[in-house]
């Protein structure tokens, strides 16, 4: 597994980062309840809170253009 001993993270690490800040989004968690420390593992974390947080309002928007429709 490819590791930076300097900073201290790993492609893997990354990964679980963002997929924990993803569903920390879906769960209605803060952006601000980040767990993680050290910038590169914060911003994976804060890209999956944001693309969950992306998906969520895109859906809401489709939802809202389909109601529009039927009224």
């Amino acid at each position: 597994m490819a590791r930076d001993i300097k900073l201290g993270w790993d492609v893997e690490a990354l990964n679980k980062a963002y997929r924990q800040g993803f569903m920390a989004a879906n769960m209605g968690m803060d952006k601000t309840r980040c767990p993680y420390r050290g910038e590169v593992v914060i911003a994976a974390w804060e890209a999956g809170w944001e693309d969950a947080d992306q998906v969520a309002r895109d859906d809401r928007g489709q939802a809202n253009d389909v109601f529009s429709r039927i009224a």
